[in-house]
């Protein structure tokens, strides 16, 4: 195996040097999200925090907050150091992490970066394959692990700013950290810590200026896209179809209407829909994707699949629910006509076969719709629709697409309408787009002095963008338009049992958030690696510069 080449960031960089040793730390405490493991990290998180020594003299600074009704005992943590007045800074980040099985036979050492490191080195150059993956890391400008780019060397960049603000007896402002579980599913992490912290900053008298979120950017390049502070984050929704068909025997296929055909067709024209990829400040979204289409037979016989269901990520930035949901009900009845149009050509081209006159014309429809076509019909709806609800939201182990749609399939049973159809809903959990406040021009052009003051002291550049470009936590904290979600809560079954989201008393805290995070490559992958030199010789002097102007 070739040397490799170690090229960290500078040893007399204190600040430095702790985010890269917090890092491993952090990286070698499990956390997969949904295991025990995750449960566990948030208590060894405090009693780390609570041996530095503002913390050993002050524990009860260092908060662990269980998230109500959690199924597996997860807890927030939350940690507070106090300096002067009452303006405060929050970061915040994810301690949970994807799975491991991705490794293989390198799993044991997925959450060791340094021996991983000399492991993937290995095995690449034996294979031969992602060479550049093998030039990162025999260069020693990347290091591997599992979490460690997403996001745990941002979490501990957190943690060193933290704790140098501790230490520093002059401090100006207040400094919380906000570490939470749960990202990689549900956010279930944030979300409670988002109805905790306007209480918690109350009861100590805070007012919070600025959030700082510290998860992760992918760049393929010389890292340029990846030294960035973005200042809002991009929002998403997960549009979701009940493709409804008409069961015959294969023998008479146009006696009925195939729906995983239909099916083929919607996905075939949503599939990086131009009409539903966002452009917002002169920053694309990422266009529409597939993530499931499966027909719901129960197992095989000759009959055509009487239904299938379907969804889609949507990135949005400025872009509203009714919008999203308007585009995708045309583009859905474009691919029904086609549908329709195929079948009557190829029956021509055909043996006389038997044809339905559901060929005709296929409905589009929305859950709102077909949920009050099932209420009208019966008094006794509204409760049974609620009873299952409640059962399927119990059912801890059933993801929350797959109880969307069970509800979606009792509300079209109920109806009384006929297919075939198709019905258009929102699947799971809603995470708004975050913008950067109007009003706080002097807030970001304070953030941009201190990044120009790095990239004078590092010899680098730090650019921004206006959204985050991947899901993030910030969409429960940062400053969203709660009446569009109110309005997505219409079209989606799961909302007040899976989802409970009181939006009553504002959708979020309503925080200006930004986000900076280390930079790498292969995230959710087992090439997973981050950038030393910017990671921990960069980022916390960044994250530490701009909460320094920002409390000033």
């Amino acid at each position: 195996m070739s040397p490799i080449q170690l090229r960290r960031p500078d040893t007399q960089d204190d600040l430095a040097a702790r985010s890269r040793e917090i890092s491993i730390r952090l990286t070698e405490w499990p956390s997969v999200t949904g295991t025990r493991d995750e449960a566990a990290f948030s208590l060894r998180l405090a009693g780390f925090l609570r041996s530095f020594p503002y913390f050993s003299a002050r524990p009860d600074q260092v908060v662990v907050a269980p998230i109500p009704g959690d199924p597996l005992g997860r807890s927030n943590v939350l940690a507070l150091v106090r300096g002067t007045g009452t303006a405060a800074c929050v970061l915040a980040g994810h301690f949970d992490v994807v799975p491991v099985d991705d490794y293989g036979d390198l799993k044991p050492l997925a959450f060791s970066p340094e021996p991983l490191r000399e492991a993937i080195v290995a095995r690449l150059e034996a294979t031969g394959e992602n060479p550049k993956a093998l030039e990162d890391l025999r260069s020693g400008a990347f290091l591997p692990g599992r979490g460690l780019l997403d996001m745990k060397s941002g979490l501990a960049a957190g943690i060193a700013v933290l704790e140098a603000f501790a230490a520093d007896p002059a401090r100006q402002g207040n400094l919380v950290l906000v570490a939470t579980p749960d990202e990689e599913d549900r956010s279930a992490g944030m979300r409670a810590a988002a109805d905790l912290l306007p209480a918690f900053l109350a009861e100590n008298g805070l007012d919070a200026r600025l959030g700082v979120n510290l998860d992760a950017i992918q760049d393929e390049h010389d890292g340029a896209g990846g030294r960035v502070v973005t200042f809002g984050c991009v929002g998403k929704l997960l549009l979701s179809a009940l493709v409804v068909g008409k069961e015959a025997h294969a023998a008479y296929p146009l006696a009925g209407v195939n729906a995983s055909y239909l099916a083929a067709e919607i996905v075939a024209e949503i599939e990086l829909s131009p009409e539903l990829a966002d452009v917002s400040e002169g920053q694309h979204a990422a266009p529409p994707t597939v993530l499931g289409a499966r027909d719901l037979k129960t197992g095989y016989n000759v009959t055509l699949p009487h239904a299938a269901w379907l969804t889609w990520n949507v990135l949005v930035h400025g872009r509203k629910a009714a919008e999203v949901l308007d585009i995708a009900h045309r583009l859905t009845a474009d691919a029904c006509e086609r549908a329709c149009a195929t079948m009557r050509r190829r029956r021509e081209g055909t043996a006389p076969i038997p044809m339905t006159q559901a060929w005709e014309s296929i409905p589009v429809r929305s859950f709102a719709e077909v949920i009050e076509a099932a209420r009208a019909r019966s008094p006794e709806f509204d409760p049974a629709f609620k009873a299952l609800a409640d059962e399927l939201a119990a059912q801890h182990d059933l993801d929350l697409p797959s109880r969307s749609r069970r509800l979606v399939e009792m509300a079209w049973s109920a109806s009384g309408l006929e297919g075939p159809a198709v019905v258009l809903a929102f699947g799971s959990m809603p995470y708004p787009a975050v913008h950067w406040p109007a009003q706080a021009v002097d807030l970001r052009q304070t953030i941009r002095e201190a990044m120009a003051e790095v990239e004078a002291e590092h010899g680098l550049s730090v650019g921004e963008m206006a959204f985050f470009p991947a899901i993030a936590d910030m969409s429960f904290v940062g400053p969203v338009d709660g009446a569009d979600l109110v309005a997505a809560a219409a079209n989606t079954p799961i909302w007040g049992s899976s989802i409970r989201w009181d939006l009553s008393r504002g959708a979020t805290p309503d925080i200006p958030f930004v986000n900076i995070g280390p930079w790498g490559r292969d995230y959710h992958h087992w090439l997973e690696r981050v950038d030393e030199a910017y990671s921990f010789g960069v980022l916390p002097h960044l994250v530490e510069a701009v909460v320094r102007k920002a409390l000033a």
